[in-house]
This record gives structure tokens, C-alpha cells and sequence, in this order.
């Protein structure tokens, strides 16, 4: 799947709010951080969200773990800023209270004798309904210093839950807004529906071009589609390059490499190389060749998605908060905005 000349399309350019998910093990984390960083180069405001309670953007950005607040962990060129939420179910729920409720005192003490663990062991489905709660509310909150009501953000990116959960977790919030016939808890989660569910949002899907995650990948578009969320763009992580022209791979491919001529090849440019030598970069030129076949097969698969498509380098040195500017800089180059 190459990078479509649609690129980053002018709907994924008006969505405020971006969901990164991905099978486990695919660098969800790592793409949604240089999706943010990314999103506030030229002077914009970027939330980077987790929900997960890994603290997965702290060790990115080597960063001690973050508390509940929004707080800045990088600057991006042209003056944007990228600040980052990890959301704590239970601070969340102490929050909501006192917004709807002004419980106060009495929250804090319900927080003592455990209620909110009990609560939402009782009700699993309530974590996700707080944390699509907040996101809503960062998404939705305008600037204390605005008198026209601009957004305080000019977008948030989400990193979500694995592909496999993502929907469940997008969509609890509905389920919660049929069970509430009104008040603030049926106002709030109509609120997030709509939210989610509008063209405000996008979930974009990070996969790898192997075959469990292009298969996962194609089954949560498809899961995203059937719950009438909007599936974003197919981020390809860990693209690595096609080191042989396509004669040699096509042939290599099959198992069949001319040894002598490899070998004649060798000596023109001044490698002597025979025996147990020139037998092991036969392997390894044989097996580089069905890697290439296979990942292109994965990328045909990947295009049945039909989405705009985004593509970002192998790291063999790991990743750091440098590497994560670099990323950006390719994601910047495929046109996100």
C-alpha cells in the first residue's frame, strides 16, 4: 500500500478529535504521539490523551509519570505546544460529581470508603463512559481567556485502547445514554455520542504489514464501520525498505539465486567472498526477498480498506523524544494538518 495522492484528506484535516489505536505491539503509542506533535506544528494547541494507565507518553517523552492535569511536555516547531492528560478513572468520576452534583466533601469521602472502586467494578462499562466523558470535555472546552469561544485545543489525539476493545470502548457511552432517561447523565453521554460519532472524530489504525495485524486492522474497519464510527487513516509503522531491484527480488523470491554471478558481482566491487560466506548472503538475499513479497501482499490486503494511507519508518536505534520529531516531520510531509 503506497501512500495514496489523497493523503491526508481535507475531512481528516477538520476532525478535532483523533483516535490512534492498533493491535498491541504495533507503536500505537509512538504514532500517536507524532501525530500531536505533528498536528501542532505552525503554532497549535495538541492534547495527547491516554487512558490506558500505562503511562506509555511519559516514558516516549522520559518524563516522570503524569498526574490527572494537562500539562506541557514538548514544544513544536512554529511555536505549537503539545500538552498531555492521563486520565485517572477515579479522578475523573470525583470531577464529574462535582461538575453535575457538587458533591464536594461527600466525593472525596465516597473516594475513602472505596465507592468509586466498587463502583465501577459493579459497573465495568462506567470506566469507559468517565474516560469518553473527559475526552469530550477537552475537546469540547473553549479557552478561559477567549471572548469568541475558541477551542482551548485545536485538536486531541487519543492513544486509544488495542484495536480489538476500541469499539466497545468508543461506544459504551451509548448504551449509558439509552439506560438514562434524563438529567445531567443522559445530557453528558448524548453529548460524547454525538461527539463521537460526528465528523468531528476520527479513528485512525496503526498496522504492520505482517499478517495479524493487517488482519485485525481490516476487522476493526470493519467493526468501526458497522457502529457508525468514522474510521480515519491506516497508519503503516515500521516500513522498511526493499534493499534489491525488482528482477533480483522477483527472482530471489523464488528461491533462485545465480550464486556465479553474485559472486563475479562481488569480486567487481571488490569483495571476495566464497564458501560457508557467499552461502550465508545467498540466505539471507533469498529470505529479504520473501519478506518483500510477503509485506507486499500485506499492503494489496491493506487497500481493501479503501482509507487514506500514512507511512512511517523502521527505527532499528529505538525511539526517543528526537525520533518522535522525525516521525512527525514524515507525517508532516504526507500532508497532516
Amino acid at each position: 500500500m503506497t501512500t495514496r495522492a489523497t493523503g491526508w484528506t481535507q475531512e481528516l484535516a477538520r476532525a478535532r478529535l483523533h483516535v490512534v489505536t492498533g493491535k498491541g505491539g504495533t507503536g500505537k503509542t509512538t504514532v500517536a504521539a507524532a501525530l500531536a506533535l505533528a498536528l501542532a506544528t505552525g503554532g497549535r494547541r495538541v492534547l495527547l490523551v491516554e487512558v490506558e494507565g500505562r503511562q506509555g507518553i511519559a516514558q516516549l517523552f522520559d518524563l516522570a509519570p503524569l498526574p490527572y492535569a494537562e500539562e506541557h511536555i514538548a514544544s513544536a516547531p512554529g511555536g505549537g505546544e503539545v500538552r498531555a492528560l492521563a486520565i485517572d478513572p477515579e479522578a475523573a468520576l470525583l470531577e464529574y460529581l462535582s461538575m453535575f452534583y457538587n458533591l464536594g466533601f461527600a466525593g472525596r469521602t465516597l473516594r475513602r470508603m472505596g465507592a468509586i472502586e466498587f463502583a465501577t467494578t459493579l459497573a465495568p462499562g462506567l470506566r469507559d463512559v468517565l474516560l469518553t466523558g473527559k475526552i469530550k470535555e477537552c475537546v469540547r472546552r473553549t479557552g478561559t481567556q477567549d471572548r469568541h469561544g475558541r477551542y482551548a485545543y485545536d485538536a486531541v489525539v487519543v492513544d486509544a485502547p488495542p484495536t480489538g476493545r476500541v469499539v466497545r470502548f468508543l461506544d459504551v457511552t451509548r448504551a449509558m445514554a439509552d439506560l438514562a432517561k434524563m438529567g445531567p447523565i443522559k445530557d453528558q453521554s448524548e453529548g460524547v455520542v454525538r461527539l463521537l460519532h460526528s465528523g468531528d472524530t476520527a479513528v485512525h489504525l496503526v498496522a504492520l504489514l505482517e499478517e495479524m495485524p493487517v488482519r485485525e486492522t481490516l476487522d476493526a474497519v470493519a467493526e468501526l464501520d458497522g457502529a457508525d464510527l468514522r474510521p480515519g487513516a491506516v497508519v503503516v509503522n515500521r516500513v522498511r525498505p526493499a534493499r534489491l531491484p525488482e528482477p533480483v527480488l522477483r527472482q530471489a523470491a523464488t528461491g533462485a539465486v545465480d550464486t556465479a554471478r553474485l559472486r563475479a558481482d562481488l569480486l567487481a566491487s571488490g569483495l571476495d567472498l566464497a564458501g560457508d560466506a557467499l552461502d550465508g548472503l545467498v540466505d539471507e538475499t533469498v529470505e529479504h526477498a520473501v519478506r518483500v513479497r510477503a509485506e507486499q501482499r500485506a499492503r494489496d490486503q491493506l487497500d481493501e480498506a479503501d482509507l487514506p494511507a500514512l507511512e512511517l519508518p523502521e527505527r532499528t536505534d529505538g525511539v526517543d523524544v528526537g525520533v518522535l520529531y522525525e516521525l512527525a516531520a514524515r507525517l508532516r510531509d504526507q500532508g497532516v494538518r
